[in-house]
C-alpha cells in the first residue's frame, strides 16, 4: 500500500482544482498546470481537500497511486508558491549572462555556450556567478538546472564548474611529491 497516496492534499485559498474526465487542471495566482490522471486512479475533490484511491489492487495501480498524489501536490505547490533552483558558478573567468531569452555561459571552453530558456521558466543571473531558475513546474525547473550543471559539473580537485547552491563537493587531495 502507498503511504504517500493515502495522504490527502489540502487546497490553499486562491487555488482552483478541476477534474474533467481524466484531465486535472490546477489554477492559481502564478499560473495553470494540467496533467492526465492515470485511469487506474480515482480522484475525489471535496471542499478544500483532494484524496486518491486505486481502482484495482495491481502493482501498477499502487505505483500510480503515489505518483498521482505527488504530481498533484507539486502542481498545487507550484501554482501557489512556485519553485526555485539556484546554481553557483565557480572558477576563474567562468561567468553567466542573460541575452534576451538565452542564457550565455562562459565556462572555459573555446566558445560560449548558449542555452534557450524554455517557455514557463524565468532565469535571473546575479553577479555573473549565480543563476536562479524559477517557475511553476517542478520538473521543468529541475531539468533546466540539471542541463545547465551538466555543461561543466564541479571537478573534485579545485571545485571549478557549475554546482547547485546547496551542493557539497567532496574535494580530493592532489598529487604528492
Amino acid at each position: 500500500m502507498s503511504r504517500i497516496g493515502r495522504k490527502p492534499i489540502s487546497i490553499p485559498s486562491g487555488v482552483e482544482v478541476n477534474l474533467n474526465g481524466r484531465e486535472m487542471s490546477v489554477k492559481g495566482a502564478k499560473g495553470q498546470l494540467d496533467w492526465t490522471v492515470p485511469h487506474e486512479i480515482a480522484v475525489n475533490i471535496a471542499e478544500q481537500e483532494i484524496t486518491f484511491e486505486p481502482k484495482q489492487t495491481t502493482k501498477q495501480a499502487r505505483a500510480f497511486w503515489g505518483l498521482t498524489r505527488a504530481m498533484t501536490a507539486n502542481m498545487v505547490e507550484g501554482v501557489s508558491n512556485g519553485y526555485e533552483r539556484k546554481l553557483e558558478i565557480r572558477g576563474v573567468g567562468y561567468r553567466a549572462a542573460m541575452q534576451g531569452n538565452k542564457l550565455n555561459l562562459s565556462l572555459g571552453f573555446s566558445h560560449p555556450v548558449n542555452m534557450e530558456v524554455p517557455q514557463g521558466l524565468q532565469v535571473v543571473v546575479n553577479d555573473n556567478t549565480e543563476v536562479v531558475v524559477t517557475g511553476i513546474d517542478k520538473q521543468m525547473v529541475g531539468q533546466f538546472a540539471a542541463n545547465v550543471r551538466r555543461i561543466r559539473p564541479p571537478e573534485p580537485y579545485k571545485g571549478k564548474g557549475v554546482r547547485y547552491a546547496d551542493e557539497h563537493v567532496i574535494m580530493k587531495e592532489g598529487k604528492k611529491k
